[in-house]
C-alpha cells in the first residue's frame, strides 16, 4: 500500500464500555447498549470515506466468563448492531463459534456473508484459538476476512486482545484513551490522518 493512502480494511476494538458506565454510577452492563449508536455512526463514516472492509470486536469467548447480566447486555447489543448494519446495506459476516451456547442463534444465518455492500465483519463469541484451530481442517475460520491495514482501539489499551491475529500481522495500531461510548467522529479522522503518515514498507 502506498503512503498517504486510505486503508482498505480497518479493525475496531471498542473498549471501555464498563468503565464508562461505572464512572457514571451505573451498573457495568449498562455501558454496552450505549456503544450501539457510536458503532452505527462509525459505520456510516467508513462508507463515506470509501473503506472497503471493517472488522469490529463485539465479544470474545473469554468475555463470556463475565457475570450473566453483562453477557446478556453485550449479546443483545451485538445482535441489535448486526441487524441494523445489515438493514443499512452492509455485506455482513458474523465470525465466531456458532456451535457454542454463547453464540446468539439469531445470527447463525450471517455465518456466511450476506449482502453486497461494504464488508462488515463482526466478531461474536470469537476466539483466536478457535480461529486458528480451523487450520487442522485446511484453513482459518476467518479465511473470508482480508489482511488488516489499520486497527483503532478505544479505552486506552495497547494490546490486540486476540483480535484477528493472522490478519493483523502488518496492521498499524492507533489507540484512543476515550471510552468507546464517548466516540466522536474526529477520533477516526485523527486515526486516518495518523495512518497516512506511517511508512508502510512491510519489512522491505
Amino acid at each position: 500500500m502506498a503512503k498517504n493512502s486510505t486503508p482498505r480494511h480497518v479493525g475496531f476494538i471498542p473498549d471501555g464500555n464498563r468503565r464508562w458506565a461505572a464512572n457514571r454510577g451505573l451498573p457495568k452492563e449498562e455501558g454496552y447498549a450505549s456503544g450501539i449508536g457510536p458503532g452505527l455512526s462509525l459505520y456510516e463514516i467508513c462508507k463515506k470515506r470509501g473503506i472497503a472492509e471493517a472488522s469490529i470486536y463485539c465479544f470474545t469467548q473469554d468475555n463470556t466468563k463475565r457475570p450473566n447480566a453483562q453477557k446478556l447486555a453485550f449479546t443483545d447489543a451485538s445482535v441489535a448492531f448486526a441487524f441494523e448494519v445489515a438493514r443499512r446495506g452492509a455485506a455482513l459476516l458474523v465470525l465466531g463459534d456458532e456451535t457454542s451456547a454463547q453464540f446468539p442463534k439469531v445470527l447463525e444465518s450471517f455465518r456466511t456473508r450476506q449482502g453486497t455492500g461494504m464488508k462488515v465483519n463482526l466478531l461474536v463469541n470469537y476466539g483466536w484459538e478457535w480461529d486458528l484451530d480451523g487450520l487442522k481442517n485446511g484453513g482459518l475460520r476467518s479465511s473470508d476476512v482480508s489482511r488488516l491495514d489499520l486497527i483503532v482501539r478505544w479505552g486506552g489499551g495497547r494490546r490486540l486482545s486476540g483480535f484477528l491475529p493472522v490478519q493483523s500481522v502488518y496492521a498499524d495500531f492507533y489507540v484512543r484513551d476515550e471510552y468507546w461510548p464517548d466516540f466522536e467522529p474526529q477520533h477516526f479522522e485523527h486515526a486516518l490522518s495518523w495512518f497516512k503518515r506511517q511508512d508502510r514498507t512491510f519489512g522491505g
